[in-house]
């Protein structure tokens, strides 16, 4: 998409996000939803289905996992710079449970060159669950060419 346009940061956060989320078939097939994206944020939300429980009849790990990662992967393209992730780790605190719906609200803490860390926090009905910290690394190309911020 060329847009050739001067964007607002939050409106060039919003429309990388809606650029993003057309192929993100992995989030949109697990149920997600964005809730809010501003720049270097986003807020992602999931509910745990019978699909998503582990033998231990709780969320699986992984699961809560993915969320924060897709919330983390939203904040650090809301730059009009593609970006991916380097590395991340999550303490699990509490476990989530069937039917509840986890929200992931991910904040930028740091960015500078190609480098990028990210805070995420997974609530489960407003109490913390999991707590995630990504680095990111830009990879060249924009979601939106041509496209700068006013």
């Amino acid at each position: 998409m060329n847009v050739n346009a001067t964007l607002s940061p939050d409106d060039l956060a919003r429309a990388c996000a809606d650029a993003m989320w057309k192929e993100d078939d992995a989030s949109k097939g697990l149920g997600m939803q964005i809730v809010e994206i501003g720049p270097g944020r986003a807020t992602l939300s999931m509910t745990v289905r019978p699909d998503m429980v582990n033998g231990q009849r709780i969320a699986h790990g992984g699961f809560i996992f993915t969320l924060a990662d897709s919330s983390f992967a939203f904040a650090c393209n809301t730059h009009n710079e593609r970006a991916v992730a380097a590395q991340c780790h999550v303490t699990f605190i509490r476990p989530g449970k069937l039917g509840d719906v986890l929200v992931a609200s991910a904040r930028e803490i740091s960015r500078s060159g190609r480098s990028g860390i990210y805070d995420v926090q997974v609530t489960a009905g407003g109490v913390v669950i999991a707590e995630f910290r990504g680095h990111s690394r830009t990879i060249g190309g924009a979601w939106l060419p041509g496209t700068t911020i006013k």
